[in-house]
């Protein structure tokens, strides 16, 4: 029998790596949405057992919002390295949408568009939680597009009147739109036009 002072055995670490579990969770949310996907989904989709699952991340609603916001920063990230005023801007937000698009068009079973843009709006009217995350994220894009667009203005690429404010807006945007688009089925070659006409829009504004 064990002494009342020895420490007792710790509990065994977790047999999967967490971070490919959420990978493979937010392949499952991006394609069928949050309300799509159920729980047994998820335990086949990731290859761990619901309890595990539950004891990891809590329940499906926080497992989703983890796999959103491994998203959002993956995206943030890229982005931050496409809209750096190195280049030319309408070389750089041709870049950027270029990338988006090469994601929003991926998928095993067909164009899956962007994760937050194209899944959180349909639980953000009954959902405070998910709705301030697609608050943020809309705003978060805002502001990297509006920052890039000041720059332009400061470098004197655009007139000293263009207003960086709105025309983050209207390129989130188009960012957006592409994303709704891919999903709904639209060519590769016309989402490319879409780009190619916005750019010039805004790279001249």
């Amino acid at each position: 029998m064990p002494h009342k002072n020895e420490a007792r055995p710790r509990g065994r670490p977790r047999a999967f790596d967490e971070a490919a579990v959420r990978q493979a969770a937010l392949a499952a949310f991006w394609t069928r949405g949050f309300s799509g996907v159920s729980l047994d989904d998820l335990a086949a989709a990731t290859g761990v057992a619901r309890p595990s699952l539950a004891a990891a991340f809590g329940s499906k609603r926080d497992l989703y919002l983890s796999a959103v916001d491994a998203f959002l920063k993956q995206f943030s990230a890229a982005a931050a390295t496409m809209l750096t005023g190195v280049k030319p801007l309408a070389h750089e937000l041709t870049a950027f949408y270029d990338g988006a698009l090469q994601l929003y068009m991926s998928g095993s079973h067909g164009p899956r568009g962007c994760l937050a843009i194209c899944t959180l709006p349909a639980e953000a009217t009954n959902d405070a939680a998910i709705r301030q995350v697609l608050k943020a994220a809309v705003e978060a894009t805002d502001a990297a597009l509006r920052a890039r667009f000041e720059l332009a203005i400061k470098k004197r690429d655009l007139k000293p009147t263009a207003d960086a404010s709105a025309l983050g807006q209207m390129a989130s945007s188009l960012l957006f739109s592409l994303a709704i688009r891919a999903r709904a089925g639209a060519s590769k070659r016309d989402l490319k036009a879409m780009i190619h006409g916005g750019v010039e829009v805004l790279a001249r504004a």
